[in-house]
């Protein structure tokens, strides 16, 4: 499923061939090691004397949702965060005057049993199948994602690269961002729960080649928002711990360059939700459009 990547190819290349459906390994990136490293001990000071990934065995789900929110809140916020990112991109060969970036996001997944029904919220959950883009709209956005510690078929996420051009039927056309964020922005991110955080698949699905993301912490994979994906449920006895991200390289944005729209029909886009990674300017700024905009692109025939 991976094209391993030895040498930056270049932003031109990189993008050209996330846009193409490749996914795209790094796998001996210097910075990517650092910030894996400065993760485990960002989790493990704030956790001791538990070990992270065994911390659900220490807390309530209630407990978990207050402490995870806190632990991304601070993890988000950090300068050293933003640098090690930024140092992770360059390594790719991505300039940081160049590229706009989401929330730097620190994700937990913690061991569920099979059949128990906890409440859904967006600190906890297993994310559901959905393609990015039916949400942003943004044809340009990248996903990175990295395991901080040891990940296996059981707890990680899985693609679907055969869904690639195939269209499926999902909840993109009802999909109301402004509200989404108003409501996040007036009680947090709990107020939203997982489920109504992104469109949704309508329809039933007999995908052969569903492919578990395992690679380990130090690696880092790339690919478009356009990919299909899904969270594996968690019942492995230990909680999942990644990173991710989304960036858009600017100059493609600018000028419509990006993944097919295969099946997504929102009517709105959110450049605002990404910040230059050289000085943290709103991207929607430098584009001269609003936070939320009305979608210009061409949309897929029904």
């Amino acid at each position: 499923m991976y094209s391993d990547v030895s040498e930056a190819p270049g932003p031109r290349l990189l993008h050209d061939r996330i846009y193409a459906g490749d996914i795209l390994r790094f796998g001996a990136l210097v910075p990517m090691a650092d910030l894996v490293s400065f993760t485990q001990t960002f989790l493990e000071d704030a956790f001791a004397p538990f070990a992270p990934e065994e911390i659900h065995r220490h807390l309530s789900h209630h407990e978990q949702t207050e402490s995870f929110a806190q632990r991304q809140r601070d993890f988000a916020r950090s300068p050293e965060v933003r640098r090690l990112w930024r140092d992770v991109f360059e390594a790719c060969g991505l300039e940081a005057e160049g590229l706009a970036r989401d929330t730097l996001y620190l994700r937990f997944q913690p061991h569920q049993d099979p059949g128990s029904v906890v409440p859904r919220a967006r600190t906890t959950a297993t994310i559901a199948f959905h393609r990015d883009i039916w949400g942003s709209n943004l044809y340009a956005q990248t996903n990175w994602w990295a395991p901080v510690y040891d990940i296996d078929e059981g707890r990680t996420f899985a693609i679907y690269p055969s869904l690639w051009d195939r269209p499926v039927a999902n909840t993109s056309a009802d999909f109301d961002l402004a509200a989404l964020l108003e409501r996040s922005k007036a009680g947090g991110r709990n107020a939203v729960d997982a489920d109504a955080a992104i469109p949704h698949l309508t329809e039933e699905l007999e995908v052969a080649d569903a492919t578990p993301v395992v690679i380990a912490p130090g690696q880092i994979i790339a690919f478009s928002s356009a990919h299909a994906h899904a969270g594996v449920p968690n019942s492995t006895g230990l909680t999942r711990i990644s990173l991710e991200t989304r960036t858009l390289w600017i100059d493609d944005v600018r000028s419509g360059r990006g993944a097919p729209n295969v099946d997504g029909f929102a009517r709105w886009m959110s450049p605002g939700m990404f910040r230059r990674v050289s000085d943290e300017t709103p991207l929607h700024q430098i584009l001269g459009m609003n936070r939320i905009e009305r979608f210009a692109g061409p949309l897929p025939s029904a």
